[in-house]
């Protein structure tokens, strides 16, 4: 019998679509497995490796803000910091991990791989979580005096401390854009029915991020504030050891990107803006070149950025010797400049955003949180309603709301993913006048009890006053940061993917800074003459709700720019139709 060397490929009907689509044993073009050898879909990725990698996002979440949830806690108790000091420790700290991706997306994409980063950054995060958990048992130096914390000089736990803690920030940076990317790559975008897979993974895999914080902060804040803070570091150790496992359990149903003997995104990419740069006194006067040039683009996003097209001229101006660069890396140098904009625009909504770790846990903290006579919930619980209402939202979003508005669209996705983000920062600056409401509230009723003397004082309003916020805060990311996720992942080159959604996760960090910045020159404007000011120790004698305000003022100027630069933003063609 004749052997065939055909392979058998399967068909099965999109349910969406009616049209055949292959399944099973065919290959996956550009992808190996962990032995660089070819990969069959009917025995890798897709949802079968996925479902590993969102686990171990999940773990890796649950660690992160077991440590970040309640750190402003932490620095103002044992540590003895100020509000003001510990609010800007906490931005500058969140902040600096949340720009670390960029190192992290490139030392994946230019040398280590996603895979083997991944593991090395795990490693780095076991280590780090062990070291914080032993700091916290080192004796404290703190002076107190007349039960508050007077001072506290610079001593082996501090510097222990903070040491662990940037370190847990270097790993993070390394470990989150590469799982990310990673389990994203576990879809192949030329199949349709997995590339319609890979856009609800987006959304499934931010469910899963969000699961593991719910519960990290449930947990981890009360056995931080009630049992021991080495404990309440020690298990997110432990649980980042487990979630080492869950990867490596995995490895052998992963797609690897398959290399190529082609020159790096980076060299490509800075290529075209060095050669551009140098050219720049070229002009086009010496023929009709430009026009010519022009006339090899057809994509619409071509007529922008029109300076780096001298990148596909000698410095003569002449073409003698044909163009240093090609269009399309002249194209895909235009590709990763017009994510700027978007970027930019970004950042306000970050930076509200960012109060939810610091300024909403302190309001929180001066109001009356029993449950029942005997049982008190620590403030930073707050902020796993911010995951609930995402893991309620996610599935309501995406097998609810896409349909619907694929029905009026007709668009694949429902709506592109510009408007998802938009919709996501308008959400947010209607959360920063709603906190800004409820804070009026809160120091009304101080004043009405007398209590804007004690700082120490408890407010008679129950902390679920503060829950509205927490919501809009879980609203707005189910728009915006899931769609900045899917956004820089797309709309960069393939091989700078890590990257890409190392550029997503420098928004935060960016706006962290931005809060930080704005909360020390808020402090020093408005405490003078020996007076508080808006964000004052005493939060009853302070007007947290005016720097709420002064958020939501940015934020609408932000939007506005954001409108623009999303109408003026082109698709790449891989998402045109989008």
């Amino acid at each position: 019998m004749k052997e065939s060397n055909v392979v058998d490929v399967d068909m099965d009907m999109d349910t969406t679509t009616g049209v055949d689509i292959p399944l099973l044993n065919s290959f996956v073009e550009g992808a190996v497995d962990y032995k660089g050898h070819q990969v069959l879909r009917s025995n890798s990725g897709f949802w079968r490796s996925a479902i590993f990698i969102i686990s171990v996002e999940v773990a890796e979440r649950f660690a992160y803000y077991g440590v970040s949830s309640n750190l402003i806690t932490y620095l103002t108790g044992p540590l003895g910091q100020s509000t003001a000091t510990a609010a800007e420790n906490v931005n500058v700290w969140i902040g600096t991990a949340s720009l670390l991706p960029l190192v992290g997306g490139f030392i994946a994409d230019a040398f280590l791989g996603r895979y083997r980063t991944i593991i090395m950054a795990s490693l780095l995060y076991i280590l780090a979580l062990g070291m914080l958990a032993l700091s916290t048992m080192i004796p404290s130096n703190c002076e107190i005096l007349g039960g508050a914390t007077s001072s506290c000089s610079q001593h082996l736990q501090v510097i222990m401390f903070f040491i662990s803690l940037y370190l847990v920030a270097f790993a993070q940076g390394c470990h989150k854009p590469c799982v990310l990317a990673f389990g994203a790559d576990q879809f192949d975008a030329s199949d349709p029915h997995e590339c319609k897979a890979k856009s609800s993974f987006f959304n499934w895999w931010y469910f899963g991020m969000c699961s593991g914080p719910m519960v990290g902060i449930f947990v981890l804040s009360y056995i931080q504030d009630n049992l021991s803070w080495g404990l309440g570091f020690g298990i997110p150790c432990v649980v980042m050891g487990l979630a080492l496992v869950m990867f490596l359990l995995g490895t052998m149903t992963y797609r690897f990107p398959k290399k190529t003997e082609d020159k790096s995104a980076f060299v490509r990419i800075g290529q075209v803006f060095v050669v551009a740069a140098r050219n720049w006194r070229t002009t086009w006067s010496a023929g009709f070149l430009e026009e010519q040039a022009c006339e090899t683009f057809t994509h619409q996003g071509s007529q922008q950025f029109r300076f780096l097209n001298k990148a596909l001229l000698s410095p003569d101006g002449l073409n003698e010797s044909g163009p240093i660069c090609s269009v399309d890396e002249v194209e895909e140098a235009k590709a990763v400049l017009r994510l700027i904009p978007i970027w930019a625009s970004c950042l306000a909504y970050s930076t509200v955003l960012s109060q939810t770790t610091t300024l909403f846990t302190k309001q929180g903290a001066t109001l009356d949180r029993s449950i029942g006579p005997n049982f008190e919930i620590p403030a930073a619980t707050l902020q796993s309603f911010i995951g609930l209402s995402i893991i309620i939202l996610i599935p309501i979003y995406d097998k609810i709301l896409v349909p619907l508005t694929r029905s009026v669209t007709k668009k694949p996705f429902g709506i592109t993913m510009l408007q998802r983000i938009g919709i996501g920062i308008f959400i947010s600056i209607a959360l920063t006048v709603v906190a800004a409401l409820v804070e009026s509230k809160r120091l009304r009723t101080a004043k009405e009890y007398g209590l804007l003397n004690d700082p120490e004082a408890i407010i008679p309003m129950k902390i679920w006053w503060l829950l509205p916020q927490y919501v809009l805060a879980g609203t707005a990311d189910v728009f915006t940061v899931v769609g900045m996720q899917e956004f820089f992942y797309d709309q960069v080159p393939s091989e700078l993917r890590s990257v890409g959604l190392a550029l997503y996760l420098s928004v935060s960090g960016v706006g962290n800074f931005l809060s930080s910045f704005l909360i020390s020159t808020v402090e020093k404007v408005t405490s003078r003459d020996g007076k508080d000011g808006w964000i004052s120790d005493n939060m009853n004698q302070g007007h947290i709700d005016y720097f709420y305000y002064l958020l939501a003022g940015i934020s609408a100027v932000a939007f506005v720019i954001y409108l623009y630069a999303a109408n003026a933003y082109v698709y790449n063609i891989r998402r045109r139709s989008l």
